[in-house]
Order: structure tokens, then sequence, then C-alpha cells
């Protein structure tokens, strides 16, 4: 008569620990990129949005202003860091800039974006740092993240993220480049 106990062996239950182990870390890392990529999905919506609301205080003073009742002036905002308290400005708009913001938020810092506007509020741009590259440097040895950037001109471009980490390369004269 043979006793055989029954249950897993040691080495038996350290293999399946480990492949399940290694199909975690597949899934974790699936998922970082997934969630990447939808950061940069939420920046260019809410970049998007930015160029509806601006469309709709332009119908107003005829300039990208903030909007505000009988406003018939539109301020110069000087290339740079966006800064929503400039008065006059498409920037400083409440609807604007709290799209502005979550489109930074998107992206990990207030720095990873740049807005500009012309003297006479006839154009404006603003380019937000992407969480990962779009496919926009392709063929091209950066690696870095790339810049989407928005215009009043209708324009959305991806551009390369310079090894300086100078989005404002992406803006010149109120305009995607």
């Amino acid at each position: 008569m043979k006793n055989f106990k029954k249950g897993f062996t040691l080495i038996e239950l350290l293999v399946v620990v480990a492949i399940i182990g290694i199909l975690a870390s597949v899934v974790l890392a699936s998922l970082n990129s997934a969630r990447s990529k939808g950061a940069d999905a939420a920046i260019k919506a809410n970049l998007a949005n930015v160029r509806a609301q601006a469309e709709l205080i332009y119908d107003g003073p005829g300039c990208y202003g903030d909007g505000g009742v009988g406003d018939t002036t539109c301020a110069a905002f000087t290339e740079g860091t966006c800064t929503f308290a400039t008065a006059n400005t498409l920037f400083s708009n409440s609807v604007v800039a709290n799209q502005i913001k979550a489109a930074t938020n998107s992206s990990g810092a207030a720095a990873n974006a740049v807005c500009s506007a012309e003297a006479n509020g006839s154009a404006w741009a603003i380019a937000v740092k992407l969480k990962t590259s779009d496919g926009a440097t392709s063929g091209t040895s950066n690696t870095l993240p790339d810049t989407w950037c928005v215009d009043s001109t209708g324009s959305s471009k991806s551009y390369a993220w310079g090894s300086t980490e100078d989005i404002s390369s992406s803006i010149g004269s109120s305009i995607c480049r």
C-alpha cells in the first residue's frame, strides 16, 4: 500500500508566483503607456476647447480679449509662461484660464506651457508640453516628449521638445510655427 501526499511542492508554488509576477509587470507597463497617452489626449482636448472659447470671445469686440461685458480693448501678452492675471488678454478669461490650467495639470507642471497674444488681440497661440512623443519627431534622435501648439488661425501642430526644454520656439508672432 502506497501513501501519496496531496498538495504542491515548494518549487511548483515558486514557479507559479514567478509567472504571475511576470504577467503583472507586463500589464503594469502597458497601463503606464495608456495613462500617458490619456494625458496627451486631455491636453489636446483642453487646448481645442480654448480655441472654441476664444472664437466666442472674438465675436464680441472683434479681438481676443478677456470677453468682459463692453470689452473693446485687447492687450498684448508677451510670449512666456501663461499668466492669467494680465487684464484684457484672452488668458485672463476664466474659462480659457481653466482650460489651460487643466492642460498643464495633465502635462505635469504649469512651466510646461507658453502663451502669446498680439498687441491688438488679433492673434494668440498656446503651446503645452505633452507627456509622451506623439510621433512628430519620428525619424529623429529626440526621445523627449513633444509640444502641442494651437493658435487663432486654427492650426494644431506637434513640435519636437528641444534639448533645452524651451517650448517658446513653438510659438512665433502668436502662431504655431
